[in-house]
């Protein structure tokens, strides 16, 4: 774990091999919400791969893989996170029928969700079928944060380790359940030096967040995600 964090980042005296896994099916625009209106902008997928660490006392998350399916959602230089294109698939919630994630907590034991994601057409990881994240209940209180608060900064991102912070955040009702992940051998990835060892447990929630800006010579407004 340590090899993944430059210095002087330092891994959590607490259960420090412990790693985030997320899918996330994303709706992002800027303040003005232009791209409302063009949703071939507005939309993305995305899995990326998130760690523990502490800087000078604080505990913060730091983003060590991610893969995104839109190439605009490559552009982020705030993030500096080590982004790369592949194919994210997740399935989605309904409110309407029974071909999807069940919102209804009595109903969605009864349905399983199976996320994957690969690079050049070659999968890296993925929920196994015979267990996946089933939906057991719904939780009473807010789960332990995926990832702590961010703190805000102004580094170049071609230099420095940077930081950034949400703000205006709404979530959704959380549920948890049991999950199985496999981690396959990929040429092109090294996704496998993490591959899990045990399985802590499995969320799903919706989140939506405005992000700090950069430096203004780095993007001209904050985004806005939701899914």
């Amino acid at each position: 774990m340590a090899e993944l964090l430059p210095q002087p980042l330092a891994p959590v005296d607490d259960d420090p091999g412990a790693v985030a896994v997320i899918w996330a099916d994303w709706q992002s625009c800027s303040d003005d919400f232009n791209e409302v209106v063009d949703p071939d902008r507005l939309q993305y997928k995305e899995c990326f791969v998130v760690v523990r660490c502490t800087y000078q006392g604080q505990t913060y998350s730091r983003c060590v893989y991610i893969w995104v399916d839109k190439d605009y959602a490559m552009c982020g230089p705030c993030q500096g996170y080590p982004k790369k294109l592949g194919d994210i698939w997740v399935t989605r919630p309904v409110t309407v029928g029974r071909a999807g994630l069940v919102s209804n907590p009595a109903a969605a034991s009864a349905l399983p969700a199976r996320p994957t994601a690969s690079t050049y057409r070659s999968r890296i990881h993925d929920h196994w079928p015979q267990r996946p994240l089933w939906i057991r209940e719904r939780l009473a209180d807010d789960p332990p944060p995926i990832f702590p608060g961010y703190r805000g900064g102004r580094h170049r991102f071609t230099a420095r380790t940077g930081t950034m912070q949400g703000y205006d955040a709404e979530v959704s009702p959380a549920f948890t359940g049991d999950v199985d992940l496999r981690v396959f051998e990929s040429p092109v990835e090294e996704l496998d030096r993490l591959a899990p060892r045990e399985m802590i447990a499995g969320y799903w929630r919706s989140v939506s967040a405005s992000w700090k800006e950069a430096p203004p010579s780095l993007i001209s407004a904050p985004k806005t995600n939701s899914g």
